[in-house]
């Protein structure tokens, strides 16, 4: 009777998802979600999640109703404003927000031991490195889930493990060796993880994020948003770093349906976009966005705006700060600003848009990528810098016109950039063009990332093997 309660309970894994509530961390590893009930209907998940980011889960849930929620008060913390609960609500840093949700240990402990059949793993991001030792204390097993790429993911467990210091405090562009890396990449203080520049040795909570993102690297799996094609020295590298195999890229992750409604809501329709695209010729439409953190200076916004239209281009514009001072929607034949969130999946498919200039959030990479449309390169935080890097000097996708989230660029740079990005000239193009076909090739049945995927699938069934 107890070896077939073991088959049975192996044929329905139950798996607890704990996803790290900002807009471009939830985004992936809900489409994740999707692909494992997707792949294997018998599972059993379960979603942590917090009364306002509910509604991020809402659009999976009417999909695969069988997928269970576990809503919990968002937790306090003293360096928290009351009723923050998503990083887009404190875009300057996530740190407090990560140290808030770390308190939701004992909850989750008392959780699990009233359950009647627990989870028998964690998918957790890895901002949730607290989930490490949690998994720990529950005798579970931990995957992390990455919705960043594994170049910047062999980034941070480098700087975690060997916690580089400056010789001078005060020089903002010493250069960090990340001499372990393929190619051992170097950059200036000032382009390191913020997260990194924020740690102080002796400092609780700082020692805590160390502890956190020491315990990613002793998890029992990795899940990255990527593809084999895309980074392959990097996944070689974390399989050495990690000292197994259990590294699975199943990327891009994106929605089956682009039309769906996926960080907010928008001040123009899906519909409407589309019928606007739609009156122009293909490759001929500039698409600018800044993902949903970076917050615009005005200085920036100004340069934009001038660079946009010396260039003469047609463009779409996702913004957040107001353009001729529009609080909503402004349309013209040239150009479409959009305030809110874009239908950016729907934006990048299109056969107008001919080029992309963005701050290089892996989401947005990503989507760019499965659509085969070059890249105008502005990183301005976080892992951008070294997915500038991978699509500026290795991949040759993107060209970057500017750098740095308090930089103003020369509009008059710009706008030449902006004008030759739609020229029909450009060997992005080419390039963009194969790896769509790469990345549309790794999700095929029989692909890299849809092999990864089965492989994760049976893994979860059998963890032992």
């Amino acid at each position: 009777m107890t070896t077939v309660l073991c088959c049975n309970d192996a044929a329905r894994p139950h798996v607890l998802v704990i996803p790290f509530p900002a807009q471009g961390h939830m985004i992936p590893l809900l489409d994740l979600t999707h692909n494992l009930i997707t792949s294997n209907p018998t599972l059993t998940i379960t979603i942590l999640t917090t009364p306002k980011n509910k509604p991020l889960v809402s659009t999976l849930l009417s999909s695969h109703p069988s997928i269970q929620t576990l809503i919990l008060p968002f937790p306090s913390h003293p360096s928290l404003p009351p009723g923050i609960e998503n990083a887009k609500d404190m875009p300057l840093s996530i740190r407090p927000i990560m140290l808030s949700l770390s308190n939701l240990h004992q909850p989750l402990t008392n959780w699990f031991r009233s359950h009647p059949s627990p989870p028998r793993f964690i998918i957790s991001d890895m901002f949730c490195g607290w989930t490490q030792p949690l998994a720990s204390e529950l005798g579970i097993q931990r995957l992390v889930f990455s919705p960043s790429g594994a170049f910047a993911y062999s980034t941070m467990c480098f700087l975690w493990k060997e916690t580089p210091k400056r010789e001078n405090e005060q020089d903002q562009n010493e250069v960090v060796s990340f001499h372990r890396l393929p190619d051992s990449p170097e950059y200036p203080w000032w382009q390191v993880s913020p997260l990194f520049r924020s740690y102080l040795e002796g400092d609780l909570d700082s020692e805590k994020l160390r502890d956190w993102f020491l315990g990613n690297i002793a998890s029992w799996g990795l899940v990255l948003n990527s593809f084999a094609e895309l980074e392959k020295p990097y996944f070689e590298f974390l399989r050495k770093e990690l000292g197994h195999d259990r590294v699975w890229a199943v990327g891009p992750l994106l929605p089956e349906d682009a039309n769906e409604e996926r960080g907010g809501s928008s001040s123009v329709s899906v519909n409407d976009v589309v019928s606007w695209l739609d009156e122009k010729e293909d490759l001929k439409v500039v698409y600018v966005c800044f993902g949903s953190m970076a917050i615009l200076s005005k200085d920036q916004t100004e340069a934009i705006q001038t660079a946009l239209a010396k260039s003469g281009v047609h463009f779409i514009w996702s913004t957040k700060e107001a353009v001729n001072g529009n609080q909503e929607t402004d349309r013209n034949e040239r150009g479409l600003v959009i305030r809110g969130w874009a239908p950016q999946v729907v934006i990048l498919r299109h056969r107008a848009v001919g080029a992309f200039l963005t701050h290089c959030g892996w989401n947005s990479v990503m989507e760019s990528v499965v659509a085969g449309v070059p890249m105008l390169a502005w990183p301005m935080t976080a892992d951008q810098y070294t997915d500038a890097t991978l699509l500026v000097d290795e991949l040759k996708v993107a060209k970057k016109v500017c750098e740095g989230e308090n930089t103003v660029p020369d509009s008059d740079v710009l706008s030449r950039v902006l004008a030759e990005s739609v020229s029909g000239n450009g060997a992005e193009v080419r390039r963009a063009l194969q790896l769509k076909t790469a990345a549309l090739d790794a999700v095929r049945e029989g692909g890299s990332s849809d092999r990864d995927l089965r492989c994760l699938m049976e893994r979860l069934r059998f963890p032992l093997q």
